[in-house]
C-alpha cells in the first residue's frame, strides 16, 4: 500500500488556490512529459476531482488526496509526502 504523507501547511495552499472554504478532493495522477518525476519522461499532475476506483488515500484539513487503481504503478514500493517549498511556495512532491 502506498503511503501517502500531506503537511498543513500545502493543505493550506490549495485550499487557498482553489479558494476552498470546506472540504476537497484532490487527485495524483501520473502525466507523461514534465519535470521532477520519479520515473523519467513522467510526472505527477494534481487535478480537483472525486475518487472512482481509490487505491490509497490521506485526509489533512478536510481535502482528500487520492490515487485511483490506475495510477498505482507510478508509485510502486515508494510512498509520497507532499509539502510546501517555503522558498518558492509550491508544493514539493518527495518519493521515498
Amino acid at each position: 500500500m502506498i503511503d501517502i504523507r500531506i503537511t498543513e501547511a500545502v493543505a493550506n495552499w490549495y485550499k487557498n488556490e482553489y479558494e476552498l472554504n470546506g472540504e476537497g478532493n484532490f487527485r495524483l495522477f501520473v502525466r507523461y512529459g514534465g519535470v521532477g518525476g520519479r520515473i523519467p519522461g513522467f510526472s505527477l499532475g494534481v487535478a480537483m476531482e472525486s475518487p472512482v476506483h481509490e487505491h490509497a488515500s490521506a485526509t489533512v484539513n478536510h481535502l482528500r488526496f487520492f490515487i485511483e487503481e490506475a495510477d498505482a504503478w507510478y508509485f510502486e514500493g515508494h510512498n509520497i509526502s507532499i509539502s510546501l517549498d517555503e522558498e518558492t511556495n509550491e508544493p514539493r512532491f518527495t518519493y521515498s
